[in-house]
């Protein structure tokens, strides 16, 4: 796998997004987080820890479902910027005055040590990432040995029927290029993941009218693509755009206009480590720890 960054993303754009972002659960997040909740039905550990990654735009409602499954378990919530982190406490943690406050596990808006939580739960995000790899090795790093990472991200064929009407008018691409997961598993395997799985469907939205669809995709994200129009447009593109919409994207059998999300899904496990064998071979005190405890454990 290369390790450079995705080419047809900008990472400026991305840490703008990430700055500016509405801060509420979008609802496609939230769906898709009811879907990530129903494969947890699979997974037989219960953590003891476990981190909610961007929590706040990947699912309010999904982190208290998460938190009413693991009652008794330590949850860490992660924001990338601090202004998120704010609106993240307001949104999730219990006044002082609720009994929950005082009768569980408190919440911790923090990052956790390193390899001490079981779960890793990160809901669309990846796809904005700047450095997926990176992000990828971070959260190999937070997860305990033998804990698992589930996640969800959008797929190529995320509004293709947008991408198409970009393309007839011979517009810039209407968004970067998003990962094959394939390609994922791939990253997982690489940041020492095993035994990755992989899997994806296509969950088609409809709306009312173009002004509505565009609504909805302003709330999910940006362009983030180098090559995306580098200035504003005024009213005669927008009109250009919203008739274009109207009269280009396929319709549903009531009426309404269609377009394609892809979902996927990732689930892996953190393996114990591996060591390469070599005349001169360099470990980490923390790998070494996590290799001597799991040899005690298997003895």
């Amino acid at each position: 796998m290369p390790t450079e960054r995705p080419p047809t993303l900008d990472p400026t754009a991305v840490g703008r997004w990430q700055r500016m972002a509405p801060a509420v659960s979008p609802w496609l997040h939230e769906e898709v987080a009811q879907r990530m909740l129903d494969r947890l039905q699979w997974i037989r550990l219960q953590p003891r820890a476990w981190l909610h990654w961007g929590a706040l735009r990947g699912g309010v409602s999904a982190h208290a479902q998460l938190a009413t499954r693991y009652p008794d378990s330590t949850c860490f919530v992660l924001e990338a910027h601090a202004g998120r982190a704010q609106a993240a406490i307001k949104k999730i943690a219990f006044p002082w005055w609720h009994p929950k406050r005082w009768s569980g596990p408190a919440v911790r808006f923090e990052a956790p040590p390193a390899g001490t939580v079981d779960m890793l739960w990160a809901n669309m995000a990846l796809h904005e990432a700047a450095d997926p790899q990176a992000l990828i090795g971070e959260w190999h790093q937070a997860i305990r040995v033998g804990g698992f990472l589930m996640f969800s991200c959008l797929g190529p064929d995320t509004a293709r029927e947008l991408r198409d009407i970009y393309a007839a008018l011979g517009w810039p691409p209407a968004g970067h290029q998003l990962t094959d997961m394939h390609d994922w598993g791939d990253m997982l395997v690489q940041a020492g993941f095993a035994e990755p799985v992989m899997d994806m469907e296509r969950i088609t939205l409809t709306f009312a009218s173009p002004e509505r669809l565009l609504q909805e995709l302003r709330e999910l994200g940006r362009n983030f693509h180098p090559l995306r129009f580098p200035a504003l447009r005024g009213r005669a593109w927008k009109a250009r755009l919203l008739q274009a919409l109207e009269a280009s994207l396929p319709r549903h059998a009531d009426g309404r206009l269609v377009l394609t999300f892809e979902i996927i899904y990732g689930h892996a496990m953190k393996a114990q480590p591996k060591v390469k064998v070599s005349a001169m071979s360099a470990v980490s005190v923390a790998d070494m720890r996590a290799m001597l405890q799991g040899s005690r454990h298997s003895s």
